[in-house]
C-alpha cells in the first residue's frame, strides 16, 4: 500500500502542472491566431486549408514541446509560469522572423493552400519549440 501512496504522492503536483499546461495550450492558440495576420482557426475550420491546418499543428506542437520542457525543469509553479510565456514569445517571435525574413508571402501562400508554406510554418515552429525546450534545461 506504501508503493501506491507513494505514487500518488505528486498526483496535485501533476494536476495543477497539466491544468496550467492546457490553460497556456488555450492561451497560445488564441494569441497566436490574433497574432497572425491570417486567421489560421477560421482558415481550417471553414474553408478546411490543408497549409494552414499543418501550420498551425507544427505551431502548437512547437508550443507544446517547449511548454513540455518547462514543466519537466521548472523548480516551481511561478518559473514554470514564467517560462511558458517566454516560449509563447519564442513563437510569435519565430513567426515574424519567418514572415518578415525568409518568406515574407507566407501568410497569402498559406491562405492560397499552398501545401509547402504551411510545412515550412510546421517545421520553423517545430524547430523553435525543440530548441526552446532544450534551452530551458538548467
Amino acid at each position: 500500500m506504501d508503493v501506491f501512496s507513494n505514487s500518488l504522492a505528486g498526483l496535485g503536483a501533476f494536476i495543477l502542472y497539466f491544468s496550467l499546461s492546457l490553460a497556456f495550450l488555450l492561451l497560445f492558440k488564441f494569441v497566436y491566431v490574433r497574432f497572425t495576420p491570417h486567421d489560421e482557426w477560421k482558415l481550417v475550420k471553414e474553408e478546411q486549408n490543408v497549409a494552414a491546418s499543418i501550420g498551425l499543428s507544427g505551431s502548437i506542437i512547437g508550443y507544446c514541446l517547449a511548454i513540455a520542457g518547462a514543466a519537466s525543469n521548472s523548480v516551481n509553479i511561478i518559473d514554470f509560469m514564467i517560462w511558458g510565456v517566454v516560449a509563447l514569445i519564442a513563437q510569435l517571435i519565430a513567426f515574424a522572423i519567418l514572415r518578415f525574413g525568409f518568406m515574407p508571402k507566407i501568410v497569402e501562400r498559406i491562405e492560397a493552400g499552398e501545401i509547402p508554406a504551411g510545412i515550412v510554418m510546421a517545421a520553423t515552429a517545430i524547430s523553435v519549440g525543440l530548441l526552446n525546450a532544450a534551452c530551458m534545461t538548467y
